[in-house]
């Protein structure tokens, strides 16, 4: 069974930094977008960022534009969620996501579309 696990997270102040990781347990992850997702208590999962499978291209909600970076490893199991100048309203689970369709153009911001998830990590901001 195909999994995405996930580690980082944890309790940081505002203005702080956290590294988020997520491994595929199979390589043919290497052919699909990955992305990280969030979910604050009573809200909605949001898109946050992606990475597309063929390198390079990246995408990011615009609200952590400037502050949050995505990086994926050469074999492209592993994609790595650094949030920096964290702050309150970045609390929430975080979801690492892979695209269901390989190979695709572009990133979907779609939940649907994406069919493989971590188990979330939390991620708490105190003021």
């Amino acid at each position: 069974q195909v999994q995405l696990v996930e580690s980082g997270g944890g309790l940081v102040q505002a203005g702080g930094s956290l590294r988020l990781a997520c491994t595929a347990s199979d390589r043919t992850f290497s052919r699909h977008n990955m992305a990280w997702f969030r979910q604050a208590p009573g809200q909605e999962r949001e898109f946050v960022a992606a990475y597309t499978w063929s390198g390079g291209i990246t995408y990011f909600l615009d609200s952590v534009k400037g502050r949050f970076t995505i990086s994926r490893n050469t074999a492209k199991t592993t994609v790595v969620l650094q949030m920096n100048s964290l702050k309150p309203e970045d609390t929430a689970v975080y979801y690492c996501a892979a695209d269901t369709l390989p190979l695709r153009n572009g990133v979907s911001e779609s939940l649907g579309e994406y069919d493989y998830w971590g188990q979330g990590t939390q991620v708490t901001v105190s003021s």
